[in-house]
This record gives C-alpha cells, structure tokens and sequence, in this order.
C-alpha cells in the first residue's frame, strides 16, 4: 500500500527527546570532543581503503598466483563493504566532518565502488531514516521481490523457504546495485514519497560517468591486463561481490528486519500513531554493541538506534553514549530493542524470515 502523506503529529515522546538529547550533548561538552570524526576515522579510512585498492593492485601486478587472487579479491569485498559501513556513509550523512566540502568527495566514494551517493542520500538519509519500516515508503523493505520483510508485503508461496535461500541470496546485494538498483531508482516515476520524482541534470550525468569508471576499473583494466582466461577474471569478480553482499546485506536487515522491531501502519489519512522518534526506537534495534571490533568495521551500525537518532553524530562516538540513550529510554518507559551478540541478531533475524515466509 502507498500513502500520498506521512506525517508524525503526536508530540508524546517530548521529555523523552529533551532527556536524551540534552545528556548526549552534555556528554560532549564534558569531554571536549567534536561530535564528528576524529584521527580513529581518518585510520579507519586508510586501512579500508588500502585493504581494497592494495588487493586490486596486487592481482593487477600479475605477482601472485591465480588462488591467491581469488583471496584478495575476498580481501576486496570486505574492503568494499567496510568503505561503505565505515567511510561513505558517515560521510553521506554529513557526519564524518565539520567541513561539508571533505563529507562529500568522502562520500563520492561510494561512487567509485559502484554505487551512487545521490541516490543513497535520497533513500536511505531521506525515506529510510523518516519513513522507517513502513510498507510501501521504506525503499529498504523492496529490497528484492524474493523477500518478504514487513508483513504488509504481498506473500508468494516460494517466502515460505526465504529464511533457507535469504543470506545466499544476500551475496547478490551489491552486484544488484551496481548494475540495477542505481537506474532502477533513478528512472522510478514514484520514490517512496515522492511523486513523478525529477533528479537534478549533475546528478544523473554523475551516475552514468562514474558507473562507466567502475565497470572500466573493476571488470575492462582486469580483463586487457591480466594474462588470465575470462572467466576465471569472472569467478574473482564475482567472489568480491559476494563477499561484499553478504556482509552488506545481513548487517543492514539487522536493525530492522528482528524479532520484537514494529512495522507500523499510518492511517487512511497517512497519520502516524506515534511521535517521529517513538517510532524510530519501536522500529530499530542493535546489536552486539559491547563487541569493539564489529563496531569499529561496521561503522557502528551495531549501534543503529544512536545512529537513528543521532545520523550527524559520527560512528566513532557511538559506544560512548549507547549507555545514555538506553538509560534515557528506560527511565522514559520507550523501548530499547537489542541483541547481545552478532550471533544472536542472525538468529533473531533468521526467525524472522521463517515468520514473515509463512504469516498470511
């Protein structure tokens, strides 16, 4: 179903929004800290990308064996998925910098490793982060006609085995977006909210030189340089973005797509029951947020409910006010969905899919 309006109008998490958002910004006074990135995301960003372009550059060199190149380009995806998690999409949500001139050629990266930071901008930053778990607006919950993920979506009889095929069919997430998901968007009349949606001429021209530049380094330079048959350039290509899409596709359906997160349905006039940040803490959940290292790779998307209400807050400092937001949510009666583990999550999300494949 889609609604020509959504609007949020209860205004009854007010103390709950002044609580949290006074003691958060309280955390940073105390500190001293900026809110933005500091030298933990300018390593993060060289180590990311050095593990990807150095890989490529090494399979590039021809030094290596053939298996050994099917390792780096594993060594590639992860790479390729960290610079998304971690580098991009801080950048892309104005968080990674003070200076809005370094968060948008930071964020011009994704461009680079196929995707489209316009594109993103509009459907994650805008109809995600506002209309989040709502059938027919949220982009997110589309992501693939093979997968039910709200229980709004229509049901086919081939859901009831989605949560056996889902996380193979995960490894198919960035190949989709480099060859259909981008156009897909940009030549949709209708986008989430938006009706008969125009995209600015830069923008549209952006897209198609900078897809050309990604086909031209990741598929044309491999196949005139290197002294291998095609498709075991193929298989090495195909291995990166597999990596690359598994890790994207179930670190991303574990804020939302888990037990005990809602779906919430607007009224026949598009009116929300909730107030706007309600709705984000009754649909959002984290996960593993003791864990450091995930954290530090997954750009602290383990960390999803801050990250909601907090997108221009830098990854980085998400662990340090996990603890007030959840506080803040208790002592408020809100709701603070979580799993302790990744392990945990997979699971929470793995019912899930059984659940939503077999509901009516």
């Amino acid at each position: 179903m889609t609604y020509a309006s959504i609007t949020f109008p209860a205004r009854d998490a007010t103390g709950f929004v002044e609580d949290v958002r006074r003691r958060v910004q309280a955390h940073f006074d105390r500190t001293g800290r900026s809110d933005k990135g500091d030298v933990r995301m300018v390593l993060k960003t060289v180590a990311l990308l050095g593990a990807m372009f150095g890989s490529y550059a090494v399979i590039l060199s021809g030094a290596v064996e053939p298996l050994a190149m099917l390792g780096l380009a594993v060594v590639m995806g992860v790479g390729m998925a960290g610079i998304g998690f971690a580098v991009t999409h801080d950048a892309i949500h104005g968080a990674y910098s003070n200076n809005p001139g370094i968060n948008g050629w930071l964020g011009r990266i994704m461009d680079l490793v196929g995707g489209n930071a316009y594109m993103w901008r509009l459907t994650h930053n805008v109809i995600h982060h506002t209309y989040t778990n709502i059938d027919g607006v949220d982009e997110d919950l589309t992501v693939s006609p093979l997968l039910r993920l709200s229980p709004g979506a229509p049901r086919q009889p081939f859901h009831r085995f989605q949560h056996l095929y889902a996380f193979p069919a995960y490894g198919m997430t960035t190949l989709f977006w480099v060859f259909v998901k981008d156009y897909k968007y940009l030549f949709k009349k209708d986008l989430g909210p938006y009706r008969n949606k125009r995209h600015p001429t830069g923008e549209v021209v952006n897209l198609f030189v900078m897809k050309a530049i990604y086909y031209s380094w990741s598929i044309v330079i491999p196949l005139v340089v290197l002294d291998l048959p095609w498709w075991q350039i193929g298989i090495g290509y195909l291995a990166m973005h597999a990596t690359a899409g598994i890790i994207l596709g179930v670190i991303f359906q574990l804020a939302h797509v888990v037990e005990n997160t809602a779906f919430p349905v607007p009224d026949d006039l598009g009116r929300m029951k909730d107030a706007w940040l309600v709705h984000e803490m009754e649909t959002t959940a984290n996960f593993a947020r003791r864990n450091p290292l995930l954290t530090w790779y997954v750009g602290g998307l383990n960390h999803q409910i801050e990250h909601h209400l907090f997108p221009k807050v830098c990854s980085v400092h998400y662990p340090s006010i996990s603890d007030i937001v959840a506080d803040s949510a208790r002592q408020h009666g809100i709701p603070y969905h979580e799993q302790p583990t990744l392990w945990a999550a997979i699971r929470s999300h793995y019912r899930m899919l059984k659940h939503l494949g077999s509901a009516a």
